[in-house]
């Protein structure tokens, strides 16, 4: 019998043609059915187009066995997952990302960064806790300047490196397949440094086989006589022979007549496992990738709410009510965003770290995401700053995830050749909204809105403690609605609303504390009019001769009030 084995995933991403397949095809010894280019495009192309899945197997390495005794009678296999470098693939880059343990991105030493890189960086930073950098075809540098390019593009790498939660990491000189595909069978260089470094680099990854099973299927294929296999990786929780599993995107439900893991049978997979699970009477043309789960488990929903983190790299702008590519967990689709934000106040010093939205709190409207530098720019100028920001997402088309799933934002309508990232935003899913009647039945208790402003003039002082003013609604407003709101006078005085005045749109303004002699004497409205045009343009010039006194309403309109009404704090 075979020694157990402990998995772990390694993601190799990086820029097309950097060599990254060359790589997994040397380190690998058992490939598995989605595995090397599979794909007819990618043969002829050159490149990959899916992911790809392959594994080699090493001795526990020492740390490993000195801190969990029980994984030392075990192998190590790293499942190697090849994830495609062209820019019009990244939405499979995204998917495959989120089941790695470590990422080895790997650099065309010759070319150095180039833009799909600096994604896979971003992605890594976002899904994945450790990194390995691999400066791949040091063969094709000139040999009396190899050495110095060397250490010139790992200073250059180390310095990129600063600025993520990469820092430090380890950066691994190879060439995966000396003189390229015409190259013959030249042995590669630098592997044996790569896999120590990987091995002092393994960790053992929390993997919980709690909670509901959710596997991310890549590929499905036939056996005669056997049934129907579908390859993939364990999300969460743990399945075994004989259990029954959901395809929620088809309403149907399979029961798991055997597993394999690598060639290997085995009763059951938990959290990280790659493995193929077999079930009956089933087609697989109608599942070439998606998520296989236990019955009920997952959601299938047209809108959500997640938190909202900044990706340093993206320029572009972020606005609300624009639409962005939104991968929620292994599915992209588009999406219209509204950012909101809960701010600084005397209850709210620091960011809730749950993953629930409160909808006891009241949160602002933003008319797009604040970046941290624009959030520089606001504390120098003394604004109120988010502590915490938020999103509400309107996708085109239903999404079924887990809850809590990663949630990444893009802009993959722009040009591939552009020098931009096109990465805006990530983030993690708090909320499913599975009624498309979210708008009437889920938005209305979430408390979102904006401030409103209205300013208005003094056009005369009725009496002691009423004044009537002007300027602050229209003829056809509804006045009635406004009655009972308060409002400051740019003298300092403060009033309420008490009713409109007339028919053009003048109001009736009540002053508790009485209107001061000064107002009375400037606003009394007591001298007689006069027909005479001279007379007139004197009191016009009297009218001038003191600054106007404003009117200001300020109130909170809640954005997703159906009824729109008015609040004052």
């Amino acid at each position: 019998m075979s020694a157990p084995r402990f998995n772990f995933n390694v993601g190799v991403l990086g820029h097309v043609d950097s060599g990254k397949t060359s790589l997994s095809k040397v380190l690998s010894t058992t490939a598995s059915t989605a595995c090397f280019d599979k794909n007819p495009q990618s043969k002829e192309r050159g490149i990959t187009l899916d992911l790809g899945f392959s594994s080699f197997t090493v001795d526990m390495p020492d740390h490993l066995c000195s801190e969990y005794p029980d994984l030392t009678s075990s192998k190590l296999q790293y499942t190697l997952v090849d994830c495609p470098g062209h820019a019009s693939l990244i939405k499979t880059i995204i998917g495959g990302a989120q089941i790695i343990d470590l990422m080895i991105l790997v650099i065309d030493i010759v070319k150095g960064m180039q833009t799909q890189t600096a994604e896979c960086l971003v992605i890594g930073e976002i899904t994945c806790p450790k990194m390995i950098v691999v400066l791949n075809k040091v063969d094709l540098l000139p040999p009396d300047k190899k050495e110095a390019m060397i250490e010139k593009m790992k200073k250059r790498m180390q310095k990129t490196m600063e600025s993520t939660k990469f820092a430090g990491c380890p950066i691994i000189p190879v060439a995966a397949k000396p003189g390229g595909p015409e190259g013959g069978e030249s042995d590669a260089i630098g592997l044996t440094d790569l896999i120590e470094k990987l091995k002092t680099h393994t960790y053992r990854p929390k993997r919980n086989p709690e909670g509901p099973f959710i596997f991310s299927v890549d590929h499905c294929f036939s056996i005669r006589g056997q049934g129907t296999v579908m390859t993939g990786t364990a999300l969460s929780g743990k399945a075994g022979i004989n259990d029954t599993v959901e395809i929620p995107s088809m309403n149907v439900n399979k029961k798991i007549k055997s597993i394999q893991m690598f060639k290997q049978p085995t009763d059951k997979i938990v959290q990280g496992d790659r493995a193929g699970v077999c079930v009956t009477q089933f087609d697989p043309k109608q599942l070439e990738r998606g998520l296989v789960c236990t019955p009920g488990s997952l959601p299938t929903f047209v809108a959500g709410i997640m938190t909202v983190s900044n990706i340093l790299y993206y320029k572009g702008a972020i606005n609300s009510k624009a639409k962005f590519h939104i991968t929620t967990g292994h599915e992209t689709v588009m999406a219209k965003v509204t950012f909101f934000g809960l701010y600084e106040d005397s209850n709210s010093k620091e960011a809730d770290s749950t993953s629930v939205l409160d909808y006891t709190k009241e949160y602002v409207y933003q008319d797009s995401f604040i970046t941290n530098t624009a959030k520089q720019d606001q504390a120098e100028a003394q604004q109120r700053l988010p502590i915490k920001q938020y999103a509400l997402i309107e996708y085109e088309k239903p999404v079924t995830c887990p809850h809590n799933s990663l949630v990444i934002g893009s802009k993959l309508d722009t040009d591939i050749h552009a020098n931009m990232c096109r990465i805006a935003f990530h983030g993690q899913l708090l909320e499913c909204f599975t009624d498309w009647k979210y708008l009437v039945n889920n938005l209305p208790k979430l408390k979102v809105y904006k401030t409103k402003v209205r300013e208005g003039l003094v056009e005369r002082c009725q009496d002691e403690y009423t004044l009537i003013g002007k300027n602050l609604f229209k003829k056809e407003t509804n006045i009635q609605s406004f009655v009972g709101l308060k409002v400051t006078l740019s003298s300092g005085e403060k009033g309420v609303i008490e009713g409109g005045f007339g028919q053009s749109g003048k109001f009736k303004v009540r002053i508790p504390d009485g209107v001061s002699k000064e107002i009375q004497q400037k606003y009394s409205g007591t001298k007689k009019k006069n027909k005479n045009k001279d007379s007139e343009a004197n009191q016009d010039e009297q009218q001038t001769d003191h600054e106007p006194i404003k009117i200001f309403l300020t109130f909170k309109r809640y954005v997703f009030d159906p009824e729109k009404k008015m609040k004052q704090s």
